[in-house]
């Protein structure tokens, strides 16, 4: 079968390659599924480049999510069908014809949800998901957050909505608070703008900012306890500058913020079963009735990996760059 080989970490634009692997057999409560499509995610890439948290012994075929249908099911596995339409989150090597995922950590898919939404429906917004609980708001808060048009960000609105929280959204550019309003947030304000700050105070009214959410690190979480309220929770969600957290010290103190780190495969694993299906069985309603739709900004072939993950790191992209088989 065809997939994406890597033989070495580094840029994965140098180092991701087409290649050729024996076909994978499932074992007893596993099942093969055959790729239609597989995001690329910023941590595939950080697995690319061995700067994730664990690195897969090599050669390995990077991938952790997609959306596919069953092709053949190992010892034990009775509640699939041959041919049954699936999305699965957390599994490897899916960046391939064919791969295999535990039967019980796929999810069966009704045909409301379009291909593009489900090959994403779950790691991102079961993140945002489990991110929104993390925070313990009640309907009325406000919560703040950076990179709102990422893929969470636009997940975290929609669940906020249903919720009855309130978001105030920072984007970096202009033309990101165009695109975040048409998908459906209420409130978007522009960091380049020198007066974001008032923006920001003039829209909540002066109802305290208690919660934030930090998904680029470096001088923006400085940014967003700026506008926090005293006694407020950052959640340090993702790294996307690349750079330390740089934090005033004084923010800190004077304002006693409390500071945390959020990862969803770690929260995940603490996570029971009865909650987990909860929530993504919310999560594929909302897909269903068409309140969650996940947009793909540019599908290519497996031998396109290379192109596609340069592609996936340019900025103010509508949405996810996805690999498909054909």
């Amino acid at each position: 079968m065809r997939c994406v080989l890597i033989h070495s970490f580094g840029q994965p634009s140098e180092v991701l390659q087409l290649g050729e692997q024996p076909l994978p057999e499932p074992g007893p409560g596993e099942v093969r599924l055959q790729l239609i499509l597989s995001p690329i995610h910023n941590h595939d890439l950080a697995i690319v480049r061995g700067v994730y948290g664990y690195r897969p012994p090599l050669p390995a075929i990077p991938g952790t999510e997609a959306v596919a249908d069953v092709a053949a099911l190992g010892p034990g596995v009775s509640h699939l069908a041959l041919g049954q339409r699936v999305c699965v989150a957390g599994a490897s090597a899916t960046w391939a014809e064919y791969f295999i995922a535990k039967a019980a950590a796929v999810v069966p898919l009704p045909e409301a949800v379009p291909d593009e939404t489900a090959c994403q429906l779950l790691a991102m917004p079961l993140s945002a998901s489990m991110l929104l609980e993390d925070l313990q708001m009640k309907p009325g808060d406000w919560l703040i957050q950076n990179a709102a048009n990422g893929a969470v960000g636009k997940v975290v609105n929609v669940l906020a909505r249903q919720r009855g929280l309130h978001v105030v959204n920072l984007v970096r550019r202009r033309a990101g608070v165009d695109e975040l309003l048409a998908a459906g947030a209420e409130h978007v304000v522009a960091t380049e703008e020198a007066d974001w700050a008032a923006r920001v105070a003039r829209i909540t009214g002066g109802a305290p900012l208690l919660r934030a959410v930090d998904s680029i690190g470096g001088r923006a979480a400085n940014d967003l306890m700026n506008v926090m309220a005293p006694g407020g929770l950052l959640m340090v969600f993702g790294a996307m500058s690349g750079e330390p957290l740089s934090i005033d010290v004084g923010q800190v103190i004077f304002k006693q913020t409390t500071i945390r780190g959020f990862w969803g495969s770690k929260r995940s694993e603490g996570t029971s079963g009865a909650d987990k299906q909860r929530l993504i069985g919310e999560l594929v309603q909302l897909a269903a009735a068409g309140a969650l739709r996940l947009p793909v900004a540019g599908s290519y072939e497996l031998s396109q990996a290379a192109q596609a993950a340069a592609a996936s790191e340019q900025p103010g992209k509508p949405g996810k760059v996805v690999l498909r088989a054909d």
